[in-house]
C-alpha cells in the first residue's frame, strides 16, 4: 500500500513522502527489526519512527523488553544507513513525534513559523 500511494502521487505529479512507525518491546528480535527496516525501504518508505511500547493497562499486552536509549540510537543509525530520509528513534517517540519537522523543507518552514511581521508589514526572521 505504501509503494502504491507513492506511485499514485507520482502519476498526478505530486511528490509524496511515505512514513511508517514501529513500536518495540513486544518480543521482537533485533534481526526482525532489521528485516522490518529493510522491507520498508524496499517499498521506498522515506520516514521512520521507532518508539518503545508502554503497557497502558493490565488489559493490554505485557511489555517483553525495555530498550535502552543507546539501542534506539543504534537503530536510528542502522535505519539511516538503509536510506530513510528521516528517522526518529527514542523511547517516547510516537508516529506523530515532531511530524512537521520530518519532511523535506521542514527547516525552512520552521523558520517561517518563528518569523514575525514588523509595523510596516515586513517579515522579520526570529533571532537565532
Amino acid at each position: 500500500m505504501l509503494r502504491r500511494a507513492k506511485e499514485m502521487a507520482a502519476e498526478i505529479g505530486y511528490a509524496a513522502h511515505t512514513k511508517s512507525s514501529l513500536m518495540v518491546g513486544l518480543g521482537e528480535t533485533r534481526l526482525e527489526l532489521t528485516e522490518a527496516f529493510e522491507a520498508l525501504r524496499e517499498v521506498d518508505v522515506d520516514i521512520l519512527t521507532i518508539g518503545q511500547y508502554l503497557r497502558p493497562s493490565l488489559q493490554h499486552l505485557p511489555l517483553e523488553r525495555y530498550y535502552q536509549p543507546d539501542e534506539f540510537a543504534e537503530m536510528k543509525v542502522e535505519a539511516l544507513a538503509l536510506g530513510f530520509r528521516h528517522v526518529e528513534s527514542a523511547p517516547l517517540v510516537r508516529s506523530s513525534y515532531h511530524a512537521r519537522d520530518q519532511v523535506p523543507g521542514a527547516e525552512l518552514r520552521r523558520h517561517r513559523r518563528q518569523a514575525t511581521i514588523d509595523a510596516e508589514g515586513r517579515i522579520v526572521p526570529a533571532a537565532s
